[in-house]
């Protein structure tokens, strides 16, 4: 009851840090004048969104820092969750910084994005690889105790071996993407994690993982509280500074946990808004036509005829029952 209780309270100083943070970082960001530039080649409809303050993440992950580390709870699984959010929040903020501030409209290009992530990635899996009395194994969801199908052993843990830190890159490289992805409506990222860091502080309770619960509980009250300046209409956005540290806040504490095979389950957003960008370009590429009206797939809802605020809210009651069957998973 004590765990639920601090997860409880740590949500909320989480939520009230971010409402302060809001009105403190957003007119900064106005007078440095780092304006959102929208895409001519997106939906018409968000061309009246163009100079927005962007680089809001920086409000995100500063609130994420002062909770945890205030929470009396600081160990190392949190300092290792802490320093990889941390660290894709640099990365995106590097690409923000470039994109809006020294006007060049592609940021930081894709191999440096990708050698500067996994980098970190590289960091997670041999952190957890080493200190984990699990090693390489990781949890296989609804599977609870070992059995065997003919002669084929179903095992509850997977053993990777060697092959253990090329699927932490591939599991952290496209989660932080596809969270990246995710963020192209007002709230629509943050709302989906703060879902999925809810339902992993759950997990991290039950198991056992109380400081990785604070932490998670610290990401779902920034997003909560970001969502006061981020909801229709947005008056400010997270850019690639949030987008890139949420996903790695939550890639981060399901590796920690060796619940990485979830994560397509929970974060199933994520992935369907990657796999329609995958699609689409596969697709126009083979045949010369596209598969959907645009992509991400949030897009492809809105020119279909759906309001921007309600793809959001169908988006997040998704994460909620994709949540729920996560739960199912891991029982």
């Amino acid at each position: 009851m004590i765990q639920h209780k601090q997860v409880i309270y740590t949500i909320i100083i989480g939520f009230i840090i971010t409402l302060i943070l809001g009105p403190l970082i957003i007119p900064y960001l106005k007078k440095l004048k780092v304006g959102q530039m929208i895409r001519e080649e997106g939906p018409q409809s968000h061309q009246h969104k163009s100079g927005t303050p962007t680089i809001g993440g920086i409000i995100i992950i500063v609130s994420i820092l002062i909770t945890s580390l205030t929470s009396g709870l600081l160990n190392t699984d949190m300092l290792v969750a802490l320093s990889a959010t941390i660290a894709f929040g640099i990365i995106g903020f590097v690409d923000d910084f470039i994109k809006v501030v020294l006007k060049r409209s592609l940021g930081l290009r894709a191999y440096q994005k990708i050698v500067l992530q996994t980098i970190v990635a590289i960091m997670l899996a041999i952190y957890q690889s080493n200190v984990s009395s699990m090693g390489t194994k990781i949890i296989v969801p609804f599977i609870k105790g070992s059995f065997t199908i003919g002669n084929i052993v179903i095992p509850e843990y997977l053993d990777l071996g060697l092959l253990y830190i090329p699927f932490i890159i591939f599991v952290v490289l496209s989660t932080v993407n596809s969270a990246n992805l995710t963020d192209g409506l007002d709230g629509l990222a943050a709302g989906v994690t703060l879902i999925i860091t809810a339902f992993l502080s759950l997990v991290a309770i039950n198991g056992g993982y109380t400081s990785l619960a604070i932490f998670s509980a610290s990401v779902t009250g920034a997003c909560l509280g970001f969502l006061k300046f981020n909801s229709h209409p947005a008056q400010v956005f997270m850019g690639d500074t949030g987008s890139l540290a949420l996903g790695g806040a939550v890639v981060s504490v399901a590796i920690l946990m060796n619940i990485s095979l979830l994560i397509p389950i929970i974060g199933g957003i994520y992935f369907a808004e990657a796999v329609s960008v995958i699609l689409q370009v596969a697709s126009y590429k083979l045949t010369g036509k596209r598969i959907f009206k645009m992509s991400p797939l949030h897009h492809h809802y809105e020119l279909s005829g759906w309001a921007e605020t309600k793809v959001v809210v169908v988006f997040w009651i998704t994460t909620v029952i994709l949540c729920l069957i996560g739960m199912i998973a891991i029982s």
